[in-house]
């Protein structure tokens, strides 16, 4: 494969990370329209919506935040640094953004329901279609991994045997996706754990895939994106300890 791959026609071409990435965004939220309508949402209509508005600016404004401090030299040196922010961007920026967010605008307006549950199967779906995308531009999008001699070591557009880091990813979300839908049936969770199994999931799956990753290490010998992922972890420390030694306390009688 020749990448980034593109759709050629004449004299028009344009990228399949672009196609991929609008199909995340639309897929994503019309699975969100049908899951809303399919089950009973315990939040009102009204506060939804604000939630949603919540999520989305935060996811926004940290994703992109987040992005461009991968490499702090980079964002510091550049001559043009509010377009090298727009230009950054990363998930692990996203999620805890729109967490910041959502929990920003309930304290606002005084929604004290889990708001979770509702968006995780959506944005799971959502990420898939995004990292297919990824993988679609090689290492011209910084979704690949280091130099390896694995047997399933793919040359990503550089010419050097790679781990292929968004297909990790994709099989990843698969898999997780499986696993919650199996805890879903089998434990009478309460309204918000199942949203916080799929981020202390997807925090510990990126941190540890950082280490094999080119990716710009700080003095602590970990990246940007590690450190996010540890602050995602902490903050979910005591579903992780309700999980193991009191689960009565998440779940429903």
């Amino acid at each position: 494969m020749n990448f980034p791959l593109q759709i050629e026609i004449n004299s028009f071409s344009i990228h399949l990370h672009a196609i991929f990435e609008a199909l995340a965004f639309f897929i994503g939220f019309r699975y969100f329209v049908y899951l809303k309508k399919k089950k009973n949402d315990p939040i009102k209509e009204g506060n939804r919506i604000w939630i949603m508005i919540g999520a989305t600016f935060g996811a926004f404004f940290f994703s992109r935040l987040l992005g461009a401090l991968e490499n702090p030299p980079m964002f510091f040196s550049t001559h043009t640094p509010l377009l090298y922010y727009f230009s950054s961007k990363t998930i692990v920026g996203g999620l805890l953004g729109g967490l910041l967010g959502v929990e920003l605008i309930k304290l606002a307006i005084g929604e004290k329901t889990s708001s979770g549950d509702l968006f995780l199967f959506p944005l799971i779906l959502a990420t898939i279609i995004g990292r297919i995308g990824c993988f679609t531009s090689g290492v011209y999008e910084p979704t690949f991994g280091i130099e390896t001699s694995v047997p399933w070591a793919m040359n990503l557009g550089d010419g050097v045997s790679r781990h292929p880091i968004a297909l990790y990813e994709i099989i990843f979300l698969i898999l997780l996706w499986m696993i919650l839908i199996k805890i879903q049936k089998s434990n009478h969770l309460k309204n918000g754990v199942l949203f916080q199994y799929f981020m202390i999931g997807y925090f510990l799956f990126r941190f540890l895939t950082d280490f094999i990753k080119p990716a710009h290490l700080l003095p602590i010998r970990l990246s940007t994106i590690q450190m996010a992922c540890l602050i995602g972890l902490t903050y979910y420390l005591k579903t992780i300890y309700l999980t193991f030694f009191k689960p009565d306390q998440i779940t429903y009688e």
